[in-house]
């Protein structure tokens, strides 16, 4: 039975990864928990998304730990790209012909034709539309869709790839290029702050797809091509969202890939990036692309946590903040929502409530924005 990336997980593996995982991450946020910056409700709603990232304790660990794990990237050049990427993630994609794109993918059916486009809104492909600590986690409505979201998911998946392969070597005496796992990792999201730029109403941009998964996927791995990071990496990095553990899923990331490539001005085969034919991974598959596979499984957790957690925190904004009617649904509860999650997580918070209940949800909540 072939499973999809929503119901396939190495579970045993990515279980294991926790052995090594605590040691790891902890030390970098040692000094995070409990440490809150407590506004009021008016200033909350003054607050633009970067600065509220800007403030929290949390994010701007997770983005420390971002960029000592990348400062562990043993090759000198490969380790100043991803420093770079992490720190301009500037959409030089962006430059190319978008008309000329659209028509090329349509033609490989790499997009929909009913599709107007493939970049996001770019004033300017030199310069990113925001920094990469400031950036959501995915789009609004799933994992860590608030400021500084992007930082706390890649912490926690670079964590878990450093996790997996030290446990390979523990375990199996596997030798997983360590460098490839983290470029990979690091990189996976590079190009949500593009996709998902805040809105006036302190909610982000929609998401397109392409060749069957998120921008953000083709686009972020296209931008790792445009720039000249190694072709193994590029691949891993495809890898993200399905792994080529079976034909089907294979061909997901064979798509993924070709689309990269077409954006990218790459020859997928010549450079690299697929076997000879075109029809598989680069032969024989290597294990980075699995490793950075099982370490972006944040979701499994974060996207319901996220959903359910959002329900109880508009009942809060109502019953205690008096935000209510069309306020619940526009800025108000969006910059609410935004400031209290970019502060304590929606996964801390989720915790609280599924271990103490909605009056301890709403206790945390008011330690965050005073009412």
């Amino acid at each position: 039975m072939v499973s999809s990336r929503r119901d396939f997980m190495f579970g045993t593996l990515a279980a294991g990864a926790m052995f090594a995982v605590g040691g790891m991450a902890s030390k970098a946020f040692a000094a995070v928990p409990g440490k809150v910056k407590a506004i009021s409700l008016e200033e909350c709603l003054a607050m633009s998304p970067v600065r509220m990232a800007e403030s929290s304790a949390k994010v701007m660990a997770a983005w420390s730990y971002m960029k000592d794990s990348a400062n562990m990237i043993g090759n000198a050049a490969l380790r100043g790209a991803v420093l770079d990427m992490l720190e301009k993630p500037a959409p030089s994609v962006a430059k190319s012909d978008e008309k000329a794109l659209v028509a090329e993918l349509r033609k490989a059916k790499l997009l929909d034709e009913k599709a107007a486009g493939i970049f996001p809104a770019c004033a300017d492909p030199g310069r990113a539309p925001q920094p990469s600590w400031s950036a959501p986690g995915s789009g609004w409505g799933s994992h860590h869709a608030y400021p500084g979201g992007l930082a706390t998911h890649v912490a926690f998946n670079v964590a878990g790839a450093r996790a997996l392969c030290e446990n390979y070597k523990a375990v199996f005496d596997m030798d997983v290029d360590k460098d490839v796992a983290l470029a990979s990792q690091l990189l996976h999201d590079v190009h949500k702050p593009w996709v998902f730029q805040w809105k006036d109403d302190a909610s982000c941009l929609p998401e397109a797809s392409i060749a069957g998964t998120g921008a953000h996927h083709i686009l972020s791995v296209a931008e790792s091509m445009k720039r000249g990071l190694p072709a193994e990496v590029c691949v891993a990095q495809a890898c993200a969202h399905d792994h080529p553990g079976a034909p089907a899923l294979e061909a997901s990331v064979v798509n993924w890939i070709r689309a990269a490539a077409v954006i990218a001005g790459k020859d997928a085969v010549a450079d690299g990036y697929l076997e000879k034919g075109g029809k598989t991974l680069p032969l024989p598959r290597r294990p980075e692309g699995f490793v950075t596979h099982l370490a972006d499984h944040d979701w499994v957790l974060s996207v319901p946590a996220a959903q359910w957690l959002t329900v109880e925190l508009r009942k809060i904004a109502a019953e205690c903040y008096s935000i209510k009617g069309k306020d619940l649904d526009g800025r108000p509860f969006n910059s609410f929502r935004n400031y209290v999650l970019s502060q304590r997580s929606a996964m801390e918070l989720y915790n609280i409530y599924s271990r103490s209940g909605a009056a301890k949800l709403a206790e945390e909540v008011g330690r965050v924005v005073t009412a």
